[in-house]
């Protein structure tokens, strides 16, 4: 029969890996330090930086605290150890007691250093140290401007609540348990390391890919670290991501169909007959992304390909309102996701007006 110590004792080990790691289920029932302190911790999306300091210090008090909580409740769940009568336990327990009390104590201690001088000596602070430079006088400054592009709703985020993946008009960061790691984009260059191949379920059509990559920064004060996403969010990285990305020797990135047809939509589009812009018509940001300007326009070209001159493609009487990138993005999402080798001849209808267009009826806007 189990006994209640050894009961209690996987019961605690496994509370206690839970809470660490803090999967769906404990994050689902709010029992996560960042719901169990938000009244103290705030609001990220308010003050990233600040509310990171906050967090990683409670992190380290109540995960230091774990061995000292499982010394009470040995307590009581084995009463005839009488573990609360410090002259009668074994040495043992006397000290692992001590080692729990001297853990919990050096955390204390850690953190109130930390929180001298508006904590100065946090090391998400010193990180933000080393990136003090013109324009930005402090490093309360430099976390001003973190906070103001975190708020943003066009930044890269992506990972688990351990190891998120941030990235900003100007940053890479990288939130952890205990840490946060941030370059500049414009003093950093991407290097993808490793690619790993992961079958998630046995119903999956395809294996996830996840890839690592290192970020290393010419500031000598900012150390590398490395981030991993999956490979289908690679090319959303890729876009917000203004530094450099070197791929080394043997890594492959497999690309989803959907970005593998938006590289042939592109190739194709090249191919077709360009549009002239009329005089003094003024080029707008692309409504899909409102990143860069709209520079395609759909024209009935496609009637002459056809040795018929017959097609159900109709015409489209609206100004240049999408890029290539999003218009492509629209044509894929239209189509028959199990029949892929028939979106190049298919016809969607036009994301403004609906006339149907098909791939020789998208024109680059000159």
């Amino acid at each position: 029969m189990e006994s209640p110590e050894l009961s209690f004792t996987l019961a605690y080990v496994v509370f206690c890996l839970c809470f660490v790691f803090t999967p769906n289920e404990f994050r689902s029932a709010g029992l996560t330090i960042q719901n169990l302190f938000s009244s103290w911790l705030g609001s990220e999306d308010v003050g990233f930086v600040q509310y990171h300091v906050r967090r990683t210090s409670v992190t380290v008090l109540v995960h230091s605290a774990l061995p000292l909580g499982y010394y009470m409740g040995m307590c009581i769940a084995a009463p005839e150890k009488n573990l609360g009568y410090i002259y009668q336990v074994s040495e043992s327990w006397i000290a692992f007691l001590l080692l729990s009390l001297c853990l919990q104590l050096a955390s204390w201690m850690l953190v109130i250093y930390w929180s001298r001088c508006h904590w100065h000596n946090h090391p998400v602070s010193r990180a933000l140290q080393a990136h003090v430079r013109s324009p930005h006088s402090s490093w309360g400054s430099v976390a001003a401007n973190i906070n103001t592009e975190f708020r943003r709703i066009d930044k890269f985020a992506t990972g688990a609540p351990g190891a998120r993946v941030i990235v900003t008009d100007s940053w890479v960061l990288k939130v952890t348990t205990y840490h946060v790691y941030m370059a500049l984009q414009s003093e950093c260059h991407v290097t993808v390391t490793e690619s790993r191949q992961h079958q998630l379920s046995p119903d999956s059509a395809s294996p996830a890919q996840i890839l690592t990559l290192r970020v290393d920064s010419i500031n000598p004060a900012i150390r590398s670290f490395d981030i991993r996403l999956n490979s289908t969010e690679y090319a959303e990285l890729r876009e917000k991501l203004h530094a450099p990305i070197r791929n080394s020797a043997n890594v492959v990135i497999h690309q989803t169909i959907s970005e593998l047809f938006l590289d042939t939509f592109r190739a194709q589009v090249e191919l077709n007959q360009p549009y002239t812009l009329p005089t003094r018509q003024e080029i707008e940001p692309c409504i899909g992304c409102m990143q860069i300007p709209a520079n395609t326009k759909l024209v009935r070209l496609c009637h002459t390909e056809g040795a018929d001159n017959e097609s159900d493609c109709q015409e489209c009487f609206c100004r240049p309102m999408w890029c290539l990138s999003c218009l492509g993005r629209w044509f894929a999402s239209r189509q028959d996701q199990q029949r892929p080798e028939t979106w190049l001849s298919s016809r969607v209808p036009c994301p403004t007006c609906r006339a149907k267009f098909c791939i020789l009826d998208v024109c680059v806007v000159h």
